[in-house]
């Protein structure tokens, strides 16, 4: 008795696995930036509390090479590592515009334009990074520097979350809506304390007033000061948001995370003064905690503003079927 013939079965494709949309895709490019550039920070913060911005003395090779082996100590590897993550931002933002050209049609008409102003913003920042070895670590361009360094993090973060799927708020009343500019209002702030923190510490106002400049202690206590706007305006948020319980989750989340990061920044910054920036671990956390603050404020007001139509429409249901009649 024979066997029977099986028929023969197409064999499955090498590559199983579901395409993600376009939006997804640069969604999770956008986060990975996000996060790209927060390291950034840190090694920027690093390299600066250990006085390595000068540790390459040219621009934009170090000593001459690629990789300065023979010249390699933590110092020079510090900046020199970090020119190496500036570089791989800058690699990963022309990758964002090509695929945002390349998916133009499947993505928000803003993301094409956005992805140009970053690339715009690694470009000014790669010519202050440059500036920065010139100029001999100049106070105006290294605080130039971390600015545009933050607003390039908020364009990034900014553009991830508006692309997050949209949520549901069931609002009791409309004047609810307006929560957002309450996050926008914090994040700005906090965006100006950075700033500031920023000639704090391209100064060494610290180490300088206790050294008797007193012009520069004009400076850190500005700074000192300056901290009272921005923990009052998420503390407003913080408030805001408990008082309204029909909020979204993920709003909440993020108003009483910006309030706990705010206590940790305050924390973080009265240990680095009072240990006069002799522990730098936490000189660096304070750097990227503050990143941190204002990215999270950015992505409440992100959300908040973006789905306040939903919002709205959860408040008064019945006007839409009035209108439809």
């Amino acid at each position: 008795m024979t066997n029977p013939v099986l028929p023969l079965q197409p064999s499955p494709p090498f590559n199983t696995t579901p395409t993600q949309p376009p939006i997804d895709r640069v969604r999770g490019l956008l986060w990975k930036l996000a996060f790209a550039t927060l390291v950034l920070m840190a090694i920027g913060s690093a390299t600066r509390v250990a006085n390595a911005g000068l540790a390459c003395p040219d621009w934009p090779l170090c000593y001459g090479k690629l990789v300065p082996a023979a010249e390699m100590n933590l110092q020079v590897f510090l900046e020199w590592f970090h020119r190496l993550d500036a570089s791989l931002i800058g690699l990963m933002t022309i990758w964002l515009v090509v695929r945002s050209s390349q998916w133009r049609s499947q993505l928000p008409a803003w993301m094409l334009p956005i992805s140009l102003l970053a690339l715009l913003l690694v470009v000014v920042q790669g010519g202050l990074g440059a500036l920065t070895v010139t100029e001999l670590l100049k106070f105006e361009i290294v605080t130039a520097h971390l600015g545009t360094a933050l607003l390039f993090f908020a364009t990034i973060v900014m553009s991830a979350v508006a692309l997050l799927p949209h949520i549901s708020q069931d609002v009791v009343k409309p004047f609810h809506s307006r929560i957002h500019w309450a996050g926008a209002i914090a994040a700005l702030l906090v965006y100006l304390q950075s700033l500031i923190g920023a000639l704090v510490s391209s100064q060494w106002a610290l180490h300088q007033c206790l050294g008797g400049f007193a012009s520069l202690c004009r400076i850190m206590y500005g700074h000192l000061f300056g901290v009272i706007p921005p923990t009052l305006a998420v503390l407003a948020l913080v408030i805001w948001a408990w008082r309204l319980p029909h909020l979204h989750p993920l709003l909440h989340a993020l108003a009483y995370s910006s309030g706990l990061l705010v206590l940790l920044q305050i924390g973080l910054g009265f240990g680095t003064f009072y240990l006069h920036l002799q522990v730098e671990p936490l000189t660096v956390a304070h750097q990227l905690i503050g990143a941190t603050l204002l990215g999270t404020l950015l992505a409440f007001f992100i959300l908040a503003r973006r789905d306040r139509p939903i919002s709205i429409y959860h408040a008064h249901p019945q006007a839409e079927s009035a209108g439809s009649h």
